[in-house]
């Protein structure tokens, strides 16, 4: 099969060499495609993209210089279904169908991980996102000593979200013992991991793990795991959850008279609709922040400050923010970069310059080939939030712990549920 793509990616590079077409455009548009959950469990990582793509059309509007030739810009966006095989077959129409000269994707390793997989297959460059890197990196067979020729990531680590948590959780009285909830997907098992995720590292500081083992996403009943934190006295709930299986859990342990003091998960928590929908179960709660309008950074592009891009979200769309807008919006910021600096818009031109990168973005500084901790990563800054009752909204999402990152100002700090 793979030996049969190659094949056909070879053929129509041949076709488009003789018709002096390259890779990217047709009678002067070059195509970007976006890769992203739109639907399925996972759509609140895409909730906010058709958004910011509108807002690119717009930052767009006037086209790009690419190589000395100006080119209308044409944004593909493909819904991966928050299927890893959708996503891989989408990626694989953007590539062979579409001829894009470049494609973003973000939205957890269900997504980003097959897409890119495709792209390092087809030899087309791809920039991804909103995946820690080690389930990206290692999840997707990485060889730390080679790296990935064609596919290069931004985002945090699992260093950058244990230490976040971490230190939230010495700010409080508890007996510092965490009950794990990690699923049998690519951040559960990279979060579970006994060299790579939390098990070595929280034992070095002094907390005791309970991991009752993987669960599949979706489960309508955690009895077993809620049975195994009463057993052991745990007071720390964390791990890598989707939003139902949060509510399931949540409402579940409620039920089952287990009241841990802190419960700090990733990707269920970052959506303020998931927390609304936990009525009086979601206050207290905490989870990373990985970007928000406190963020003191630049957009590249349009110039709007993290406020600024936030407060525009919130006013076209009439929702809350939310934390993957910003990555959203640093992907094509990127893009644009590198796509301005290529000397074409033939695959490795671009490549080269996506390799080159050194740009202030939204998000805070891309940059690759060495900074990061391999080279094909860059990584984000990343503080601890908490969610409270609201003032404007519902529910707000206050940074309560910023150790890790000074310049990104706390408004609070971590309070037991």
């Amino acid at each position: 099969m793979s030996l049969n793509r190659r094949t056909f990616v070879q053929s129509t590079a041949a076709v488009a060499a003789a018709s002096a077409l390259p890779r990217g455009f047709a009678a002067d548009t070059l195509k970007i495609g976006y890769v992203a959950p739109e639907t399925g469990p996972l759509a609140p990582f895409g909730e906010a993209d058709k958004w910011v793509i509108e807002q690119m059309k717009e930052a767009f509007r006037n086209g790009l210089l690419v190589g000395g030739r100006k080119y209308a810009v044409e944004i593909v966006l493909k819904d991966s279904q928050s299927n890893p095989n959708r996503a891989g077959e989408v990626a694989n129409d953007l590539i062979l169908k579409d001829k894009v000269a470049l494609v973003l994707t973000a939205g957890t390793p269900e997504t980003a991980n097959p897409v890119c997989d495709a792209c390092e297959l087809n030899e087309v460059p791809c920039i991804s996102s909103v995946v820690p890197w080690q389930p990206w990196f290692f999840g997707r067979k990485g060889d730390p000593a080679k790296g990935f020729a064609w596919t290069y990531h931004l985002f945090w680590g699992l260093e950058d979200v244990i230490a976040n948590y971490t230190n939230g959780w010495k700010s409080v009285a508890t007996n510092k013992k965490v009950g794990g909830l990690f699923p049998n997907d690519g951040d559960g098992n990279a979060w579970g991991d006994k060299n790579l995720g939390f098990p070595k590292p929280l034992a070095a500081m002094g907390f005791s793990l309970t991991d009752p083992g993987r669960y599949q996403d979706g489960t309508q009943d955690f009895s077993a795991q809620i049975a195994a934190f009463k057993r052991d006295g745990v007071e720390i709930v964390t791990g890598v959850v989707i939003p139902p299986d949060a509510k399931t859990f949540l409402t579940q342990a409620r039920q089952q008279g287990f009241k841990p003091k802190v419960v700090t998960l990733g990707k269920a928590l970052l959506f303020p609709a998931a927390i609304e929908a936990l009525g009086e179960l979601g206050h207290g709660l905490s989870t990373e922040v990985w970007w928000s309008p406190s963020h003191p950074f630049t957009s590249s592009l349009t110039k709007q400050s993290a406020k600024a891009l936030a407060e525009a979200y919130e006013a076209g769309t009439k929702k809350q923010w939310t934390q993957p807008i910003g990555f959203a919006h640093a992907l094509f910021e990127v893009a644009a970069n590198v796509l301005q600096r290529s000397k074409s818009l033939q695959a490795a031109d671009v490549r080269d310059a996506v390799v080159a990168t050194n740009l202030n973005t939204v998000v805070g500084p891309v940059k690759w080939g060495g900074a990061g901790p391999m080279k094909n990563v860059s990584k984000t800054p990343l503080v601890l939030g908490q969610w409270v009752k609201g003032t404007k909204n519902k529910v707000e999402l206050v940074i309560v712990n910023n150790q890790a990152a000074p310049n990104i100002p706390a408004g609070g700090t971590l309070q037991l549920i």
